[in-house]
């Protein structure tokens, strides 16, 4: 079998299919069987491109996660400016699997659960990013020197990930859906709020930085 002629078809499909079955049922409950079937392969082939059924849970969140976690070695975070379109992005992407952040949570919880020192390995690579778009931000003074990077990326987390984990509740609360206008009214009001609270200080008339 010419493993790149197949890999783009049959490699996302299985990829869907765990999606599917994992959120849909706990990691133990799921097997590589019922995945393959969901995709309509053979269960060799999960060993083929994965090595097993954990390399295929970690593949999953991987590829989940990583349009995210690319925009912080990207252009995007250059500005504070930024931070309403990183927020859209993730709204948008959760959108379309709203049960992702439930399942990286649950994961987390486990203490030696399947998938959570490579969503921790995931999540200290953010981190590590991160910091860095921070200190390039105070560097070029749009971001005040006394801002602590883990404070931020802890209210920057909650700020995305809130939304999603509460949908449900919050739609009927409001009697409205949150929908992609809604969502990125949201994604607009959260990132102006992040930009002016994290802005360096001004005084008088001048300007200049207090």
């Amino acid at each position: 079998m010419d493993k790149d002629t197949a890999a783009p078809t049959l490699r996302s499909r299985l990829i869907k299919a765990a999606l599917d079955c994992f959120l849909a049922d706990d990691y133990h409950n799921v097997t590589t069987r019922r995945i393959a079937e969901c995709a309509g392969a053979n269960v060799s082939m999960i060993r083929y491109y994965f090595g097993s059924k954990e390399g295929l849970y970690e593949e999953m969140i991987r590829e989940t996660l990583s349009p995210l976690l690319e925009v912080l070695d990207g252009p995007l975070l250059a500005s504070t400016t930024g931070f309403e379109a990183f927020l859209g992005l993730y709204y948008r992407t959760m959108s379309e699997r709203p049960e992702f952040p439930r399942l990286i949570l649950k994961v987390l919880a486990l203490r030696h659960g399947p998938g959570r020192r490579f969503i921790q390995q995931l999540l200290e690579r953010g981190r590590t990013r991160g910091a860095r778009k921070v200190a390039d931000l105070k560097a070029q003074g749009q971001v005040a020197a006394a801002i602590d990077p883990d404070i931020l990326r802890m209210s920057f987390v909650s700020l995305a990930m809130t939304p999603m984990l509460l949908k449900d509740i919050f739609e009927g609360q409001m009697e409205r859906p949150m929908d992609a206008d809604f969502l990125g009214q949201l994604a607009a009001f959260n990132g102006h709020l992040l930009a002016a609270g994290l802005a360096p200080a001004v005084s008088g008339a001048t300007g200049e930085p207090a």
